[in-house]
């Protein structure tokens, strides 16, 4: 299981990945690990929302959480009770970052710009005020 202090921190080293890389011209991992920041940080509000100490990590530990076994960005910020606000006070900002999917890992090099990249990581820093 994973606490959310691990959520957390895990969020913020991903994020800071992400801008590492995109300094250094690293578009599609920058994207891929800013998206990825988002999601552990909305796990990391479902754990508060629902007063719980830790999130399932493993298949063993998602056996009666299956529910909660997904990468869908839309579906985590509903399940972290935040839906309301991010949609009414970063709307633009959520436009941008729920465009996200895990599978963008697996999409050929040179699927981000940096301008996509940069719009993505201005993004998430915003929205982060939020989770």
């Amino acid at each position: 299981m994973l606490t959310i202090s691990d959520l957390e921190e895990i969020s913020a080293a991903r994020l800071q990945d992400a801008q590492v890389l995109c300094a250094a011209g690293r578009f599609d991992g920058a994207y891929y690990l800013a998206g990825y920041s988002v999601e552990l940080a909305l796990k990391s509000r479902i754990c508060k929302t629902l007063n719980w100490m830790d999130f399932p990590a493993t298949n063993k530990e998602f056996e009666r959480f299956r529910s909660f076994k997904v990468h869908d960005l839309e579906v985590l910020l509903k399940l972290s009770g935040l839906e309301a606000t991010v949609k009414d006070k970063q709307l633009a900002e959520w436009g941008t970052v729920k465009a996200w999917q895990p599978e963008v890992r697996y999409r050929q090099v040179g699927f981000a710009d940096e301008i996509a990249t940069t719009a993505m990581l201005d993004a998430v820093l915003s929205l982060m005020r939020e989770l």
